[in-house]
């Protein structure tokens, strides 16, 4: 049976992607900081599927841990799914740079890190999938989302680059702009029903992407065309603008 890496796998994403892959027979590495706390979830996914579930302590922020993270992982996973990230308010980072370096450090640093490590054993083996997720925000820099957006900018050149670079070597890097989703992240977030997406409706698209080996989704269709009008806005107006 193949294996998939969920990394950040304590939040609703996660448990969902996790769940969409067990019940099309994969064995799941779980990994967070605390995989204690991800026990209840263990449990339920080898009760709901004839699957292995294990746990993984991961910190997205050790930097200097992941590749040994990497290479002690056994079996390795033919699919690594990098979910964490992190989005504090935006004016309290502004004044506060431990605050701000955090963001970044999780959304993008972090996340190159443990995926290049990734890479470099599914360049040996010539095959393997990285999915990455990313954000709508990273499309256009705006006030409300500066750092956020930002560090999911370069994410999402990061993820870009690095599919250009493993395309040769058999390997398959998807991103996945989600928009917005129902998680605990966002619970006191008042978001637009119509443009708002559903953990598990997240899980059935990375999965459905990842099978079809797509290159970068919009979870929800639309969120293609919306940032597209909001790209197209001249920058002499778009700074005008309380976005």
């Amino acid at each position: 049976m193949p294996t998939v890496l969920i990394l950040g796998a304590s939040s609703d994403m996660s448990v969902a992607i996790a769940r969409k892959f067990a019940e099309h027979g994969y064995n799941i590495q779980l990994a967070a900081r605390r995989p204690d706390q991800l026990k209840p979830i263990q449990s339920d996914l080898v009760i709901r599927y004839p699957v292995q579930c294990s746990l993984h302590a991961f910190d997205a922020l050790q930097f200097s841990s992941h590749q040994s993270f990497f290479d002690a992982l056994v079996p390795k996973p033919e699919v690594t799914v990098c979910v964490f990230g992190i989005m504090d308010d935006e004016e309290k980072a502004f004044d506060d740079w431990s605050l701000t370096q955090r963001m970044i450090d999780t959304n993008y640093t972090g996340a190159v890190s443990i995926l290049t490590a990734a890479s470099k054993y599914y360049i040996t083996q010539k095959s393997g999938t990285i999915i990455g997720i990313s954000s709508v925000a990273g499309e256009r820099g705006r006030q409300s989302k500066l750092i956020y957006g930002s560090a999911k900018a370069a994410f999402s050149a990061y993820l870009s680059g690095l599919r250009n670079k493993l395309y040769k070597q058999n390997i398959h890097v998807l991103t996945v702009k989600p928009g917005f989703v129902y998680t605990r992240m966002t619970e006191n977030i008042a978001l637009p029903k119509p443009l708002t997406a559903h953990p598990a409706e997240v899980a059935q698209a990375v999965y459905n992407a990842a099978e079809k080996k797509k290159n970068v989704i919009y979870v929800k269709w639309f969120w293609r065309y919306i940032m597209t009008i909001i790209k197209s806005i001249p920058e002499f107006q778009f700074k005008k603008m309380n976005l």
